[in-house]
């Protein structure tokens, strides 16, 4: 069963859910399925379909990739903040608060997840051009957003996170996945939702990011 929301509900309101996932409540495979079967018909870079999808829901198996999660959360340092990140992180006041107060709480609870979505591609990028980049990623993202797409219309939540790559290695090892020929993209808890009635972000005015025929 989907939820009844138009294209624009569903583009618009399908956030990243980080403390509204229900840890209580299973997720059927077949609903995961069912979303990996949608995120598959997203566009490819020239039609080379190398994205695959590692769900993790056994118990063991979960505990010990989330205690990896923790571990490369708190060595996760990312790109040196610009002035005009800070600008746009703090446009409306208190929203990045509400973003890190949001990491926190999944972060103290990552391990009562009932399901993490780990995509994958097929090739590194590590010291790849930025045309190979590019391809690569142009690849990847657009199955992974049509999975969370798919899976807020199931009343499913997720969160993108690459949390997982300060360890990646690692990760890749407990899975089982060839480090050296398969890139882990990302990290999704993903859960059903308490409730479904999320609504559209706030984000900086239209103005700030849109420009017509020249910067």
């Amino acid at each position: 069963m989907t939820l009844d929301l138009t294209p624009d509900e569903l583009l618009s309101t399908t956030r990243a859910v980080r403390r509204r996932l229900d840890l209580t409540r299973p997720v059927p495979r077949e609903l995961i399925e069912e979303c990996v079967d949608l995120a598959t018909q997203a566009p490819t870079g020239r039609n080379r379909q190398r994205w695959h999808f590692l769900v993790v829901t056994d118990p063991g198996r979960r505990r010990a990739v989330a205690d990896i999660f923790l571990r490369a959360l708190a060595q996760a340092s990312g790109q040196p903040l610009t002035g005009r990140d800070l600008w746009r992180m703090d446009y409306h006041p208190g929203s990045t608060e509400r973003v890190f107060d949001g990491l926190r709480h999944l972060a103290d609870n990552i391990h009562q997840v009932p399901a993490f979505v780990i995509p994958a591609i097929e090739g590194r990028t590590d010291r790849a051009s930025v045309a190979e980049q590019a391809g690569t990623w142009g690849s990847i993202l657009p199955a992974v957003w049509s999975f969370m797409l798919a899976a807020r219309a199931r009343g499913l939540g997720t969160t993108w996170t690459t949390a997982q790559a300060p360890l990646e290695r690692e990760l890749a090892t407990v899975l089982g996945v060839p480090y050296d020929k398969v890139m882990l993209a990302a990290f999704i808890p993903l859960a059903f939702t308490i409730g479904t009635d999320f609504k559209p972000a706030r984000r900086i005015p239209r103005d700030q990011v849109l420009h017509w025929d020249r910067w």
